[in-house]
């Protein structure tokens, strides 16, 4: 009985570590935090998220029929 309970926490535990991550990759491709910084002209970039970098232009939050999953702004840009 001992073991059924122990192999069933297991299980939970390693669930719940990867159902996240499947669902942040989602139709977005996921997002990556990206840290305040200056340009060398003297602008500041807050920070913010951005999606992770891969070589696909249908999956950012820019584009037409997506949506920026922390500000709910629409994408604007042709995917093609």
């Amino acid at each position: 009985m001992k073991k059924i309970i122990f192999f069933l926490l297991c299980l939970i535990l390693s669930v719940s570590l990867i159902i996240p991550e499947v669902f942040a990759r989602g139709r977005s491709g996921g997002s990556v935090r990206v840290k305040g910084y200056t340009t060398k002209s003297g602008t500041y970039v807050a920070p913010h998220h951005r999606t992770s970098p891969d070589r696909s232009k249908s999956n950012n939050w820019s584009t037409k029929g997506n949506v920026n999953p922390y500000t709910g702004e629409g994408g604007t840009k042709e995917p093609y």
